[in-house]
C-alpha cells in the first residue's frame, strides 16, 4: 500500500468523531468560532485544491467549474450516523440556495458505490457527490489549512474557489445556514 493511502487511512480512522482541533495559531490565519466552525478572513484565504473525479452516478465533476459561485463541500460516508443525521438539512439548504450556491458531496470510505447511492436515494440528496473511497481528495488539502479532518466535515469555498470556512462536526440546518451566509453576503 502506498504511503499516501496509508496516511489517508490513518487520517480517516478518526471518522465520525469530533476531529482534531487545529487552527487558531498565527501561522494559519483562521479562527475557530461558534458551532465548531472555523473561518478565514477574506484577505487571508488560500485556494482550495483541485477537486475532481467520478461522481457516484458515474459522471465527471470538477469543482473548479463552479468558480464564481459559493461552493459547499460535505465529506460524508453512508456508514456514518452523524452524516445520516445532517443529510436532510443539507438537502433542504441546497435546494433553498440553489440559485446562489453549489453543493458537492465527497463520499469517502464506502468500498463500493451501492451503499452511497442508496444513502442519497433514502435522504433525497439531489446534488452530486464525488466518489472518493480512499480519501485521496481530502489529502489534496495542504497541511495547516482548513482541511477536512473528520467525517463529516463541511467546507465553504468563496466565489474565487478559496476556503472560507470549515466545520469538523455535524451541522444542523441552522448552523449550516449560519456558516454559509457570510460568504454568500460577500461581493
Amino acid at each position: 500500500m502506498a504511503v499516501p493511502a496509508v496516511a489517508g487511512a490513518a487520517l480517516l480512522l478518526t471518522a465520525c468523531g469530533s476531529g482534531g482541533a487545529s487552527g487558531g495559531s498565527n501561522s494559519t490565519n483562521f479562527v475557530a468560532g461558534d458551532a465548531g466552525v472555523s473561518t478565514v478572513k477574506k484577505a487571508d484565504r488560500r485556494d482550495g485544491p483541485k477537486l475532481d473525479g467520478e461522481t457516484l452516478e458515474g459522471g465527471q465533476l470538477d469543482v473548479a467549474d463552479f468558480k464564481g459561485k459559493v461552493v459547499v463541500l460535505n465529506v460524508w460516508g453512508s456508514w456514518c450516523p452523524p452524516c445520516r443525521a445532517e443529510a436532510p438539512g443539507f438537502q433542504k439548504v441546497s435546494q433553498d440556495l440553489k440559485a446562489d450556491a453549489e453543493f458537492v458531496g465527497i463520499n469517502t470510505r464506502d468500498s463500493s458505490k451501492g451503499p452511497a447511492v442508496e444513502f442519497e436515494k433514502n435522504f433525497g440528496v439531489t446534488y452530486p457527490s464525488l466518489y472518493d473511497p480512499m480519501g485521496k481528495l481530502m489529502l489534496r488539502f495542504p497541511k495547516g489549512t482548513l482541511n477536512p479532518q473528520s467525517i463529516p466535515s463541511t467546507l465553504v469555498l468563496d466565489r474565487e474557489g478559496r476556503v472560507a470556512a470549515r466545520a469538523l462536526t455535524p451541522l444542523s440546518e441552522e448552523n449550516l445556514r449560519k456558516m454559509i451566509a457570510p460568504v454568500l453576503a460577500e461581493k
